[in-house]
């Protein structure tokens, strides 16, 4: 039971389609719904960052801790503890606006993502560069530069679009 609603709620959310009497099969994603994606979690993300910067920043420890451990996971090659630490702190970051429905939605798009292209070397460079942004982001937030956090949240998240798409065209190889 467990699996056939982890089954449903994947496609509920576009992920699978149900095959009848053969199971499921992973829904491919377009590149017009990748689009959509990033434009949604540009919107979001970068409004999440405004009113936190707005707002000023208090009390950053949680955040570096997570900047940090994020760092250690990009240090190991360790793919999934980046996506489990990356995510902790947009999460953290995020919920500092405030706007618990807003949370919500940003993980929810962030989670409908497919992460083509992550392990290649192009994904682990921008793994890599990711940690650095991620320790500006708190300081600007911190220090009330809303213009600038945004600017930065926006290269952020963007950046990782050429390398979806090309993954996802089949153009970059892990």
């Amino acid at each position: 039971t467990p699996v056939r609603e982890a089954l449903l709620t994947l496609e509920r959310d576009g992920l699978v389609a149900p095959l009848r009497n053969r199971g499921f099969r992973v829904e491919p994603l377009s590149i017009a719904q990748l689009e959509n994606l990033f434009s949604l979690r540009e919107l979001l993300e970068v409004h999440a960052i405004v009113a936190v910067a707005r707002q000023g920043l208090r009390e950053p420890a949680e955040l570096v801790a997570l900047a940090d451990a994020v760092g250690e996971a990009v240090g190991r090659g360790d793919v999934s503890g980046y996506l489990t630490t990356d995510r902790a702190f947009h999460t953290a970051l995020v919920a500092r606006a405030d706007n618990p429905l807003l949370t919500k939605l940003v993980l929810q798009l962030r989670d409908g993502m497919r992460l083509y292209g992550i392990d290649s070397p192009e994904g682990r460079q921008r793994q890599q560069d990711s940690v650095a942004e991620h320790y500006r982001l708190v300081d600007l937030a911190q220090r009330g530069q809303a213009d600038e956090a945004a600017a930065l949240m926006r290269h952020h998240i963007v950046s990782w679009k050429p390398l979806f798409r090309a993954a996802l065209a089949g153009r970059l190889k892990p």
